[in-house]
C-alpha cells in the first residue's frame, strides 16, 4: 500500500455516520483525496472486524465497471454480492460517470442492511436530481487538498520543532502544490510536479468542463479562466471581467462569463465568497471574490511568475483553511471598510479575520488594525500575518500566521 496520509477530519466524520441511515457523499476536486478516503475507511472498517465479503468497492473512473451497463444492472450486480443479516458496506466511487445513478443510490439506500458511501469531482451532484430525491437523506463531506499540516507531515517534518522555517516551507507549499500526488512527487523535481498539474489542469478543463458543458469557444473560457487566476482575493462580477476583456480586445457577454465561472465553481477549481453587509446582517449579490483550490496550480494557468501578490496567496491559503475547520465564510463590508473574512462557526457564533502578509511599518500596521477596530461588537477579531512577534491590540487577537494553520 502507498503511504497515505491519515486525513483524520474527514476520517472522523464518516466514522461518525458509520450505520446511520444517511448516504456519505464525499464531493472535492478530481484527485483531491476523495478515493484514498474510502479506502482509508475500508481499512478501518477492516480493522474493527467487518468482514471483506461485507465490503463492496467500485471504481467509476475505470470503464470497465460501467461501460454498456445501466444504472439496474449495476444495482442487481451490487444486491446478488450482499452478506444476509449482516451491515453492507457499499462504496461507489465517481458516481457522476454512471448514467441516472440518482436511482442507482435510491435503490441501494432503500435496501436493507446496506450502508452506502459516494464520491463526485462536480457540485452539481448534489444540486442535480439527487438532492431532491435524497432530500434530508444524505450528508456532504467536501474534501480539499492538503492543509499546510498535512503537506508537512507527508514531508515527514516534526511539526512539533518551534524552530523550523515555516517560512520556507511555506513557500514550497504554495509554490509547489497542495495536490496529495503532487506532493508525493516533489522527491523526483519540481519538473515531475508541473506535468502532473498541467495533466490534471487540461483533465479537468476538458472532461469535467468544456466536453461535459459543451464549450466551443474555449479561447473565451480559457481568458475568463486566467483572469480569475490573476484576480485571487480581489472583487471581481462577470459584468467587469467582461469589461476587462473586451479593454484588452476579447469580447466575451458577461452572461457568458457567468457561466464559464459556475463551471469552475462546481468543478471546485475556484470556490466563491459572497459579501456580507456587516451593518446590515445580510448577504450583498455584487462583486464576489475568488479563490483558487490549489494555488500550486496557479504556475500551470498564469507561469511562475505569478501577478496575484503575495497578501492575496496567503489569503488564498486562509480562506481555505478556514473552510477546512467547518466555517461559512464571507468577505465582510463595513461603510468605507473591507473585512477580508466574516465567518461563522457551526454554532452559529460570528468571528471576524483580516489577512496581511507583513506590517513592515506604522502605516501599513494602522491600515490592517483599522477595520477591525471600526466594528462595534464583541465578537472575536483576528489579525494573521507573518511576523513573528504579534501583540495583540484593542481586543484584537494578532496571531503568526504559520502557526495559526498549525493549530487544530
Amino acid at each position: 500500500m502507498d503511504k497515505w496520509i491519515e486525513r483524520k477530519e474527514y476520517l472522523d466524520k464518516l466514522s461518525a455516520y458509520r450505520d446511520i441511515d444517511v448516504i456519505k457523499v464525499v464531493t472535492g476536486l478530481r484527485r483531491s483525496g476523495k478515493s484514498t478516503l474510502l479506502k482509508l475507511f475500508k481499512e478501518n472498517l477492516l480493522a474493527s472486524n467487518v468482514k471483506l465479503q461485507q465490503i463492496q468497492f467500485y471504481n467509476y473512473e475505470l470503464p470497465e465497471n460501467f461501460l454498456n451497463k445501466s444504472w439496474d444492472t449495476i444495482y442487481f450486480e451490487i444486491k446478488s454480492k450482499l452478506q444476509t443479516g449482516k451491515m453492507n458496506y457499499i462504496f461507489l466511487d465517481e458516481i457522476q460517470n454512471i448514467s441516472e445513478f440518482e436511482k442507482l443510490v435510491d435503490g441501494l439506500y432503500a435496501t436493507k442492511n446496506v450502508d452506502v458511501y459516494i464520491t463526485g469531482s462536480n457540485a452539481n451532484l448534489l444540486s442535480s436530481e439527487l438532492a431532491t430525491l435524497l432530500s434530508g437523506r444524505y450528508i456532504e463531506i467536501s474534501i480539499l487538498p492538503f492543509s499546510f499540516t498535512e503537506y508537512l507531515k507527508s514531508r515527514n517534518i516534526d511539526i512539533s520543532n518551534k524552530y523550523l522555517n515555516y517560512e520556507a516551507l511555506f513557500y514550497d507549499y504554495v509554490n509547489e502544490t497542495s495536490m496529495p500526488k503532487g506532493v508525493d512527487l516533489r522527491k523526483e523535481g519540481y519538473d515531475k510536479i508541473y506535468e502532473y498539474l498541467e495533466a490534471l489542469y487540461n483533465t479537468i478543463i476538458e472532461k469535467d468542463i468544456t466536453q461535459r458543458h459543451k464549450i466551443y469557444d474555449k479561447r473565451a473560457f480559457s481568458n475568463v479562466l486566467k483572469f480569475l487566476a490573476n484576480n485571487i482575493g480581489n472583487q471581481v462580477s462577470p459584468n467587469s471581467i467582461s469589461k476587462a476583456l473586451k479593454a484588452d480586445n476579447q469580447n466575451v457577454h458577461h452572461a457568458t462569463v457567468e457561466k464559464f465561472i459556475d463551471y469552475l465553481v462546481e468543478s471546485f477549481v475556484f470556490y466563491r465568497v459572497n459579501r456580507f453587509d456587516i451593518k446590515g446582517k445580510k448577504q450583498l449579490a455584487t462583486l464576489e471574490k475568488y479563490y483558487i483550490v490549489d494555488v500550486g496550480l496557479l504556475n500551470v494557468l498564469i507561469g511562475r511568475e505569478r501577478t496575484a501578490d503575495r497578501g492575496h496567496i496567503l489569503e488564498n491559503i486562509v480562506y481555505l483553511e478556514l473552510l477546512r475547520r467547518g466555517y461559512k465564510v464571507w468577505t465582510g463590508k463595513l461603510r468605507n471598510n473591507e473585512i477580508d473574512f466574516t465567518v461563522k462557526n457551526s454554532s452559529g457564533e460570528i468571528e471576524y479575520y483580516q489577512v496581511s502578509w507583513e506590517m513592515s511599518n506604522i502605516e501599513t500596521e494602522k491600515r490592517e488594525f483599522l477595520p477591525l477596530e471600526s466594528l462595534k461588537d464583541n465578537y472575536p477579531k483576528h489579525l494573521l500575518s507573518t511576523e513573528s512577534f504579534t501583540q495583540n491590540k484593542n481586543g484584537i487577537i494578532h496571531k503568526n500566521v504559520f502557526e495559526w494553520l498549525l493549530e487544530r
